[in-house]
């Protein structure tokens, strides 16, 4: 089974000419969990992207599904609990891209610090409980100054109490939506991207589809679907807003997060770590190792401008260089040290203003609730109280909480699922990690729909037990399931390095790579393993730009600087052979290419700083 240009020529086929049960616009991971459960269950399932699959908001986010310890320190028992549930079911269904990364919570005596000693081990322990890993070897630990600055010595020492260490996972973000996408084509989806949703149809007053133009070729074309599915995260107003029939009130408030990438000898940290930023203001910073860089990041600022291109401003820069500068002080990294970085746009919901990252006012418990916390927690530690105690006392605390609880609409906290009057449905807002639940919403509803109004009973999968492409190995035994697809490679004459990295990017279909080294001669400039990648990705991931492999097919442009000028001459002109691209076209995407990495590199920035 292809995924390909041949695929999407199909595809846009069947779009044309078939009665869909589900069109989805939008195929970022909400759109992409909608329509693997969609296509799994054998109704007729479509989905249209303007952009690359994931291109919009789901490859620019922190890239790790976060556990929201931030909200134990308000005791938001039920937030976290839901997180790291869902995390764990996330791992399960694609085993090759969530990876456990423990996480290093650096501990400083300032005003308005997130936590303190104390409070950072109530929280972790009330963490492990929740995320079920208490006796395992992710138990959270903590840690004394000086076991601190021996694993971190760069850190900041003034005012450093120790520390804490708890579970957390990396996450490639690109690649799970990807993984999601492929697996619903194979499902007998019919998933395009570069095809934009410009109006919609309607039949007695009822949405019955959608007007699209297919971007590559400028054609435009009518969709019929019995449910259309707006699910375009940051963009959702606006899809809303063709719908000539309704009033809308916009539901969203997009933040800009942004992140930078220096390399490691310029600020190592073994380990992911999460900081406040010493501002006082109530936000809280990752840094994180990756690839032989360090990333850190993100800003949290509302953001009206062009959705399609947020870009990384002079301010971003200096707000996140400050506050890496004061907790690594010796670090001194300036702009110059920046490789590579990047800009998203973040799909909150106007009335959900908290974040679990680093920002927002996250609301807080009430005094009367705060002492008795204290005071059950002294009680447990002096055997005056039970467990059961204090999970009591945390489960019925008053709290004002700005990510508010759920309301009828919402399929995940932070999420929204509504029905417009003339039948759009609109499934917007959440986090990464929460995305197979909120699909798992939408399907419900899209089942009762189908059902009442259509006449039509589908039903519906377990989600949880569903793998995307790529995800068919054992998630309890993981890494040794990938080391062995890692060592199929090397017996195929791959280098360990290059047969390990491909394993984990592309999981159990790495064998499908693996098979075709004997017959596959290396590409300029490309070694025999990323000439492997580029070939997979045209003929099975609907590659269809260069900037589509190195930015989103694979990780080249955020963390491959060093190597990126001669990959990339590399990609282009296998691709231009691949497509038989006019010296033109070829010319054209190799400018949108080394524009797309100029703004990465933040060339325009340093050379006003010069």
């Amino acid at each position: 089974m292809t995924f390909s240009i041949k695929t999407r020529e199909k595809s846009i086929e069947t779009l044309k000419n078939e009665q869909l049960d589900l069109l989805i616009i939008g195929g970022g991971i909400t759109g992409a969990g909608v329509a693997l459960q969609a296509s799994a269950t054998g109704m007729k399932t479509g989905l249209i992207e303007m952009q690359d699959f994931a291109e919009g908001t789901s490859s620019r986010s922190t890239k790790l599904v976060h556990g929201g310890i931030r909200y134990l320190k308000n005791f938001d028992v039920e937030v976290v609990a839901d997180t790291v549930q869902e995390r764990a079911v996330v791992q399960a269904i694609a085993p090759h891209i969530p990876k456990p990364d423990p996480m290093l919570l650096p501990i400083y005596d300032e005003p308005k610090a997130t936590f303190n000693m104390f409070s950072v081990k109530v929280a972790m322990d009330l963490y492990d409980r929740l995320a079920n890993v208490i006796g395992t070897k992710y138990e959270n630990y903590t840690l004394t100054k000086e076991e601190v600055l021996e694993r971190e010595p760069q850190l900041k020492h003034e005012g450093l109490q120790g520390g804490g260490v708890y579970l957390d996972f990396r996450n490639n973000d690109a690649r799970l939506v990807i993984e999601n996408i492929k697996r619903a084509s194979q499902d007998g989806g019919a998933m395009v991207s570069k095809v934009k949703a410009v109006g919609f149809i309607y039949d007695h007053g009822k949405i019955s589809g959608v007007k699209a133009k297919d971007l590559l070729t400028g054609e435009e074309f009518e969709i019929k679907a019995n449910i259309v599915i707006n699910t375009t995260g940051p963009w959702s107003d606006k899809v809303r807003g063709l719908d000539t029939k309704e009033k809308v009130t916009p539901q969203m408030r997009p933040t800009k997060g942004v992140h930078l990438v220096v390399d490691s000898s310029k600020l190592f940290v073994p380990q992911p770590t999460y900081f406040d930023t010493g501002k006082h203001d109530g936000r809280m910073v990752f840094v994180v190792p990756r690839e032989k860089k360090t990333y850190f990041g993100t800003t949290d600022t509302d953001y009206t401008g062009d959705y399609e291109h947020p870009t990384v401003t002079q301010e971003d820069v200096d707000y996140l260089l400050e506050i890496v500068n004061n907790r690594y002080p010796e670090a001194n990294v300036t702009i110059d040290d920046i490789e590579s970085s990047w800009a998203g746009l973040r799909p909150l919901i106007s009335e959900n203003g908290g974040s679990d990252y680093n920002g927002g006012n996250n609301g807080k418990v009430s005094d009367q609730s705060f002492d008795q916390v204290i005071d059950i927690v002294e009680k447990y530690q002096q055997k005056t109280a039970t467990r059961f105690d204090v999970e009591n006392v945390l489960n019925h605390l008053e709290d004002s909480l700005s990510e508010s609880k759920e309301n009828p609409s919402a399929v995940s906290r932070g999420s929204l699922l509504e029905r417009s009057e003339d039948g759009l449905l609109t499934l917007s807002g959440g986090k990464i990690t929460d995305y197979r639940k909120m699909a798992e919403g939408a399907l419900k509803e899209i089942q009762r729909i189908l059902k009442e109004e259509f006449n039509k009973t589908i039903e519906l999968i377990d989600s949880k037990t569903y793998a995307v492409s790529g995800g068919d190995i054992d998630a309890t035994n993981a890494e040794a399931e990938l080391k062995a697809l890692a060592r199929y490679g090397v017996e195929q004459g791959l280098p360990e390095e290059d047969a390990e990295y491909l394993a984990h990017l592309y999981g159990s279909n790495v064998t499908q790579l693996f098979e075709k080294i004997s017959e596959t001669t290396p590409v300029e400039g490309l070694t025999l393993a990323e000439t492997l990648g580029l070939h997979y990705a045209l003929e099975n991931e609907m590659t269809l730009t260069p900037s589509d492999y190195l930015i989103r097919r694979t990780n080249h442009v955020l963390f491959m600087r060093d190597t990126l000028d001669t990959v990339k001459q590399g990609v282009i002109s296998e691709m231009a052979n691949y497509y038989d691209w006019s010296e033109q076209q070829k010319a054209g995407y190799e400018q949108e290419l080394n524009q797309l990495i100029a703004e990465s590199d933040l060339t325009t920035l340093k050379e006003g700083a010069k």
